[in-house]
């Protein structure tokens, strides 16, 4: 495994980016406060983004964090005390709607619980898997502040108007089992088994076609938004039907053995 290193970009505590084949993982690194996202992390984890988009012989990325102790705290959103520099609103922003965007299909790892804006960045991912004991808490009406639109989009469109309306106008803890029942994860595992549970889901994104992968991820976002154009669509359709992945799938199909897809 290698690690890709980001000490050119901000301090000690900093997201890590680790590269193993065809996957990558973040992992949130500042355990003695509980995760939580500082300026500097805001533009490392633009930065693992790009790479991570560029690197195309990635197909799935892992969002996880050090999360330790009784009671662990996957991330409790951003270092407060960062308020008003440099319009951190704007970046945390612009950091969840580019998770949103990656090009891999994209998996958190919840290994803790989850606070303020860092409950955005779960929704921005594709699958989410929690760990037993986990709760989720929006606190934006407890601080006075209005929420960010892409955030409030993505909590409407991934969990309906009701529940967004609970986290958002009663600022309550949602627990792990009604995180589950209202979407927010996809499945809950005992801690020791969310390695597995990953490696899972893992085993069943890598094998599929990476275009067809891709453009559905951007269609599906699209119409989760209520900002897709039916041509756009058909336009990935029919791309998608003239396609190496299509054409090896129907072979492989026909033959009754395993595609093997290549990007192209």
């Amino acid at each position: 495994m290698v690690k890709f290193d980001a000490s050119h970009l901000s301090e000690g505590g900093s997201p890590e980016l680790t590269l193993d084949g065809a996957v990558a993982t973040i992992t949130l690194s500042r355990p003695a406060h509980r995760n939580r996202l500082h300026n500097d992390d805001l533009r490392t984890l633009i930065a693992h983004f790009d790479r991570i988009n560029a690197a195309t012989e990635i197909r799935a990325v892992v969002l996880t964090s050090q999360a330790h102790g009784p009671k662990p705290v996957f991330c409790a959103g951003y270092h407060i005390g960062q308020h008003g520099d440099e319009h951190p609103d704007a970046r945390f922003e612009q950091v969840a709607d580019a998770l949103e965007q990656l090009r891999p299909v994209t998996i958190c790892a919840l290994n803790g619980s989850v606070y303020g804006g860092a409950t955005d960045l779960v929704l921005a991912c594709d699958f989410a898997i929690g760990v037993e004991g986990i709760e989720m808490r929006m606190p934006a009406a407890a601080l006075g502040m209005h929420y960010y639109p892409g955030g409030m989009a993505r909590y409407v469109s991934r969990l309906g108007i009701s529940n967004a309306k609970r986290a958002f106008l009663s600022a309550e803890a949602f627990g792990a089992s009604e995180l589950l029942r209202m979407g927010y994860v996809q499945e809950l595992v005992p801690a020791e088994h969310l390695q597995a549970a990953m490696k899972r889901r893992l085993d069943q994104i890598l094998p599929l076609a990476p275009l067809a992968l891709e453009s559905l991820k951007r269609s599906i976002n699209e119409l989760g938004r209520g900002d897709y154009e039916p041509t756009r669509l058909r336009q990935r359709q029919q791309e998608s039907q003239t396609s190496h992945d299509f054409a090896e799938g129907c072979l492989a199909f026909a033959e009754r053995r395993a595609p093997r897809f290549e990007r192209h």
